[in-house]
Order: structure tokens, then C-alpha cells, then sequence
């Protein structure tokens, strides 16, 4: 069996299958496993850029959120974010329990891709040969490999990782900005992550994306302003942008797709986030199992 793409879809996909007994290779293009359960390295310490935290709903995912809490991977967050509603600060809003990891949300695709078969750096541009072929990514990226006959509309963002020389603004974890021209969500990576660090992380809204999708660095000073002017900061920040062309998906049913031995699978199978991901993947893999059953190693 074979899984393109090692996001959290694609992993959890492949640690059923092998965790049942059936082999199965991974072969990720990037350089490390994750997709958009990213953490990225700024001046000796991880930022989250992708995936802003982890919530579960799911008995099984709170399970493995669990266990990743026992082995200090992971632990709750915050259940509340503050709200800023075109120009206004507004009531906070109250939520399911966030979970953040201390070593930056990629630890945690690292925890589930130890001991699989993992090829990083492989770039797949046409459909392998296999018993089954599981595409863990966008539809949009997958079509570019075979005809999966599943159209998918995705928005871009933009995520802008701010480095301040100290934290010098209200104590918040999280913060949804409604209404506004550039920005749709701001957390604290210092709170996020427990460390203090006088580090932000913005997303864009994905009207303020597309156009910068060629030249994402073009973006650095509007988004930085943008955020001093939310939070009322006067200090420059070190400013670095990360470009995401697939970044939400507009919600599909079921949770994934098949055209003969080809599956597909993602966040966009259900409300985007990443226990959909987690659980389309084990759902492909359990179908993948039903069919070639496991193998008695």
C-alpha cells in the first residue's frame, strides 16, 4: 500500500494499516512529516504556522490526545478565545478545550510516523502502482496526480510569525478578529506554546491572500501593522510569512473518497480541522483492511 502525502491524514492512515498488520510506504515531496500540522524554526525555537491547535470531539481522538498528554507531547490549552468584531473587542468566546504542544504541533506527527516506512523529499507526479494509492492532500494537489473526480474549493492563508524584542501587550491566548481586511486569527505562541516567548502568529483572511499568493512576502508589512494596530503595539517585529494556497476546505460529505483502488482523504471530509484529517485517514485505512484484510507478520 502506498500513502502520498505525510500530513496527519496520510500518518494516520498508514499507522492503522501497519499497526494491523498490512505494510504500507509513505512518500511525502516536503522535507519533514506533518503538512499543515507545521511548527517551523525561528532563531532557536519552534512557531506553530499551520494548524493553530488540536480540539476533539471524537472519543478515539481524545484518546490519542490523551496519550500524548501522559508522554508530555501535548497538554489543554484554553477553552476561551477573545474576540475583536470590526474594530471592537467583543465578548469573549467560550469553546471546546484547544490543546497546544510544547514542542510545536509537527512533535506530534513525529510521535505517529515513528517506525513507518517514510520517504521525504519524493515528489509523486504520477499514480504509483499498488494494491491501493491513498492521496492525503487537497483534491486540487491531487488531480494534478490522477483524475479522483472530486471537486474540492479550498481558500488560501497566509501566516505571519511575529518575533517582538518582548511581550508588551494584554495577556490573551487566542483571539478571532471578525470583520476585518487583512486578519482572521491571532494567537499568542508564547502562551501557546508555555514558554512566554514575545511570540505572535497571525492568519490572513483568504481575500487578503490570493493576492499575494506569487509573492507572499510582499505581505510582511501589512500584516505586521495590521497586528500592531489590533493589539495597540508600538515595537517593530521580525516578521516571516508562510504561503498556504490550501489552506480550508469547504466541508464535503462522507469521510473520504474512492475511485477504484485510489482514495482520498483530508480535513475537507467533515468540519476542517485536525481530528477530520486524523479520522479520515483511519477511515481509508479500515476500508483498505476490509477489503486486503491484515497480514500475520
Amino acid at each position: 500500500m502506498i500513502v502520498v502525502g505525510a500530513g496527519i491524514a496520510g500518518l494516520a492512515c498508514a499507522r492503522e494499516l501497519v499497526d494491523a498488520g498490512l505494510p504500507a510506504r509513505v512518500l511525502e515531496r516536503g522535507r519533514v512529516v506533518g503538512g499543515r500540522l507545521a511548527s517551523k524554526r525561528f532563531g532557536g525555537r519552534y512557531a506553530d504556522i499551520g494548524a493553530a491547535y488540536l480540539t476533539a470531539d471524537d472519543p478515539n481522538f481524545q484518546g490519542l490526545l490523551d496519550s500524548w498528554r501522559v508522554a508530555g507531547l501535548a497538554h489543554p490549552w484554553t477553552d476561551t478565545f477573545a474576540v475583536h468584531d470590526r474594530g471592537h473587542a467583543a465578548d469573549p468566546a467560550t469553546g471546546p478545550m484547544r490543546w497546544s504542544a510544547p514542542g510545536g504541533l509537527r512533535s506530534l506527527a513525529e510521535d505517529l510516523a515513528r517506525e513507518l516506512d517514510v520517504t521525504l523529499g519524493h515528489e509523486v507526479r504520477d499514480l504509483p502502482e499498488a494494491d491501493a494509492v491513498v492521496l492525503a492532500m487537497p483534491g486540487p494537489q491531487a488531480e494534478r496526480i490522477t483524475a479522483v473526480g472530486v471537486p474540492q474549493q479550498w481558500s488560501p492563508v497566509l501566516s505571519a510569525v511575529l518575533t517582538f524584542p518582548e511581550r508588551t501587550w494584554a495577556d490573551f491566548h487566542g483571539m478571532f478578529v471578525n470583520g476585518h481586511d487583512v486578519l482572521a486569527t491571532v494567537c499568542d505562541d508564547g502562551d501557546r506554546r508555555g514558554d512566554r516567548a514575545p511570540v505572535l502568529v497571525a492568519h490572513s483572511t483568504g481575500d487578503f491572500a490570493r493576492p499575494h499568493l506569487d509573492d507572499p512576502a510582499g505581505a510582511a508589512d501589512e500584516m505586521a501593522a495590521a497586528v500592531r494596530e489590533l493589539l495597540g503595539l508600538d515595537a517593530p517585529a521580525d516578521v516571516a510569512i508562510h504561503r498556504w494556497t490550501f489552506a480550508q476546505p469547504s466541508p464535503q460529505e462522507g469521510k473520504f473518497a474512492r475511485k477504484g483502488n485510489v482514495y482520498l482523504c483530508g480535513d475537507a471530509f467533515g468540519k476542517p480541522r485536525v481530528q477530520t484529517a486524523w479520522l479520515s485517514g483511519r477511515a481509508v485505512a479500515r476500508d483498505i483492511l476490509s477489503e486486503h484484510g491484515p497480514i500475520d507478520l
